[in-house]
């Protein structure tokens, strides 16, 4: 069997013509905006927000910490408490200015370890998998139920589970979405290197495309590492949509590149580097619309407390989220911290969960949009334990 370079690279565009960011967007009859920004792979909240007050984090993962607050590459100070991974540069100005909100020690109300399976139910909105709609599927129906307006569009390869159910969803597929990053096309030519057919036929089409230089050198620094400039780029055009003053108001992007088993203090900086990138973008693009704007970023999971064995963490149960946005009554981190001394893990390894994803949803929705008590059980079936937060906007 032979393999042109040619025949090589028409095979990876097909492959990876999804890339590893998409957005899909929804109409809705009113002037806030909302988006969900969901992380696939697991973020590690242990180390977007630093809890290094508590005195047993140290022990746990000493290989994986930033310095500390006012030290060259140290978090950043969020209070006295917790710090912002320094790569969140951007997202801490916006925490100065009052429109971030990080919520700690909050997970699903499921407890599996299955990337698959949680990103499911995370995007369901359900304990297990019993029904076969999103979340903000049933968002768009309540307003719609309220305007008449039910017409979504999904822009990306298909309509991500979010977004699927009775309301009414159309797809669009931009060209950009073809253009994946350097970074991936590196991922696939280390994996094939070792096969005598692939590796040299992969390598040699790359060379042509001249991708010598970030591609084919495997001890490079990531630069274009998955979710970076891609959510920069997107975030910017989502941003201009939702200005517009007859453009949708509900979006959502899917994030991919989270997932750190090893040599996670290198492998983390570019994602938060490119979703600290994104929401800046964002912001500027939305104008005097950042003002009526909230913004739900969301994992499957977090991830373990210790370090494993090659510098990494593996899946774990309570994490991170936050919320950002013009409406968000920021400046301060929402958590009843669990702590991470003996006897104070969950099953002896992960951070304890002490919220749950769908109560911070249901609090975000019923403060964006006033849906009652009774909209939000049904966006959110089976959730009575889960009491909405308050609190959470500006008024």
């Amino acid at each position: 069997m032979r393999m042109s370079r040619r025949d090589t690279l028409l095979g990876l565009s097909a492959v990876l013509a999804v890339g590893p960011v998409q957005v899909a967007f929804a109409a809705a009859a009113t002037e806030r905006r909302f988006v969900v920004v969901l992380l696939r792979g697991a973020l590690d909240g242990l180390s977007a927000v630093v809890p290094y007050g508590d005195p047993h984090l140290r022990g746990l993962r000493a290989g994986l910490l930033a310095g500390a607050p006012g030290s060259p590459g140290g978090v950043l100070d969020l209070g006295g408490f917790y710090g912002l991974h320094p790569a969140l540069s951007g997202l801490h100005a916006m925490y100065r200015d009052g429109a971030v909100l990080p919520v700690h020690a909050i997970a699903g109300p499921y407890r599996t370890r299955s990337h698959f399976e949680a990103q499911d139910l995370l995007q369901t909105g359900t304990v297990e998998n019993s029904i076969t709609s999103g979340w903000l599927n049933r968002v768009l129906a309540e307003i719609a139920g309220r305007s008449g307006d039910g017409l979504g569009l999904a822009v990306g390869m298909g309509v991500p589970l979010l977004l699927r159910g009775k309301a009414r969803v159309g797809s669009y597929a931009p060209a950009v979405f073809a253009s994946p990053s350097p970074d991936l096309y590196r991922r696939i030519a280390a994996l094939n290197a070792p096969d005598p057919l692939l590796g040299p036929a992969i390598a040699g089409g790359l060379r042509e495309r001249h991708f010598d230089a970030e591609v084919l050198d495997q001890d490079g620094e990531q630069e274009h590492a998955v979710g970076g400039h891609g959510f920069a780029q997107l975030a910017a055009a989502a941003g201009k949509l939702l200005a517009a003053p007859k453009g949708p108001r509900i979006a959502a992007f899917q994030l991919e590149g989270w997932d750190t088993h090893a040599n996670q203090t290198a492998l983390l900086r570019a994602p938060l580097a490119g979703l600290d990138a994104g929401l800046v973008a964002l912001k500027t693009a939305l104008g005097p619309a950042w003002a009526e704007t909230a913004v739900l970023i969301v994992t499957e999971f977090g991830r373990t407390a210790r370090m494993n064995g090659t510098r990494g963490t593996d899946h774990g149960t309570a994490t991170v989220a936050f919320l950002v946005g013009g409406r968000v009554a920021g400046g301060r981190v929402r958590a009843t911290w669990p702590g991470l001394g003996p006897g104070r893990l969950y099953q002896n390894r992960d951070l304890e969960p002490t919220a749950d994803t769908r109560a911070l949803a249901k609090g975000v929705l019923a403060e964006q949009f006033g849906l009652p008590d009774a909209a939000l059980a049904r966006i959110f079936p089976g959730s009575g334990e889960a009491e909405a937060m308050r609190g959470l906007l500006r008024s």
